[in-house]
């Protein structure tokens, strides 16, 4: 007898980094939802079946005047996955939360009436770390018992990519697991941390464009006697490089390349250069054969630092599976 195949629904797709690590667990995608055009371009050139529809989770789409919801209420589904945005949330962002002043802390509230109307079997959602901490705790508590009033049993961990994913980044995300079954709840357990074998270095380009070095270009003045050593990852935050002392790339960011947190920088044997979007990708633990559309770099920065670390995500949906099969 053949394993059941469980369908997922993938919101706030961006480019697939969550649906790439389902996928690999034996999880079957039946619906994927960004409201982020370029996304689009990424994301069907990576996945041949359930491309990306384009349409914000808040209102119809202009088109044919159906919601997000209207398109799963359709749908046989088991479980759902959204890393909903998380700048309402972020240390990086003003604490807004619930008040956020562009909406984005209300688009749980949008995930929440997806799943009491769908009743799937069990969920994940993804957000940055500072969800947990939040207006002194209020915000998550108010996420969970929402959910848990929905008649799921909901556990959450905050896991670092570069201890539960082996890539080398630091990057600590909130995961939250909810389970319809109270007996699958009890089977399921977030991943134990495994050793780091990989390095930056081994998922750099071998050749690397003009572009992407510094020398002749105006912050090269304010950055030359900073950067010296090959194999550390360096970050210009504005005013001043700071050197990532733990050997690992430094959280990668959704405004990467912007004008924020600028691309992480590191010297090879030509110079002192920004890493190139693929090399973001990767580090995001995207496979090698993950396809980069030709779009502006911005955007493929923005999307890198916007996505998941794939692998850690994979260690949590085999464990899921497991315990969906119980």
């Amino acid at each position: 007898m053949s394993a059941q195949i469980f369908k997922t629904i993938d919101l706030f797709a961006g480019v697939g980094g969550i649906r790439l690590g389902f996928e690999k667990s034996g999880f079957q995608t039946v619906y994927a939802n960004d409201f982020e055009p370029n996304c689009k371009f990424t994301y069907d050139l990576n996945f041949k079946s359930t491309s990306l529809t384009v349409k914000d989770i808040t209102k119809p789409s202009q088109q044919n005047f159906t919601s997000v919801l209207d398109d799963v209420f359709k749908i046989n589904y088991d479980v759902l996955l959204g890393g909903f945005p998380c700048q309402a949330f972020s240390i990086a962002g003003y604490r807004q939360g619930f008040r956020d002043s562009k909406g984005r802390g209300n688009l749980f509230f949008y995930v929440a009436e997806i799943i009491e109307k769908t009743q799937p079997k069990a969920f994940l959602l993804e957000n940055v770390k500072n969800l947990k901490s939040h207006d002194h705790g209020k915000t998550y508590k108010i996420i969970k018992q929402t959910l848990e009033n929905l008649g799921y049993f909901v556990k959450e961990e905050v896991l670092n990519s570069m201890d539960y994913g082996n890539v080398p980044q630091n990057r600590e995300r909130i995961y939250i697991v909810g389970f319809k079954s109270e007996g699958q709840f009890a089977k399921f357990h977030f991943p134990e941390k495994i050793e780091r074998t990989i390095q930056v270095k081994d998922l750099l380009d071998e050749k690397v464009d003009q572009y992407f070095y510094y020398e002749n270009k105006p912050i090269w003045k304010k950055i030359k006697n900073f950067v010296f050593e090959e194999n550390t990852v360096y970050q210009w935050r504005r005013v001043y490089v700071r050197a990532n002392k733990s050997g690992v790339c430094p959280t990668l960011t959704a405004n990467m390349g912007t004008g924020g947190h600028n691309v992480p920088l590191i010297k090879d044997h030509k110079g002192v250069r920004k890493l190139t979007p693929g090399e973001c990708f990767r580090i995001q633990g995207f496979p090698k054969d993950y396809l980069l559309p030709n779009i502006a770099k911005s955007h493929l920065y923005k999307q890198a630092g916007n996505s998941v670390s794939v692998p850690v995500i994979q260690r949590i949906a085999e464990n899921m599976i497991i315990a969906l099969q119980s």
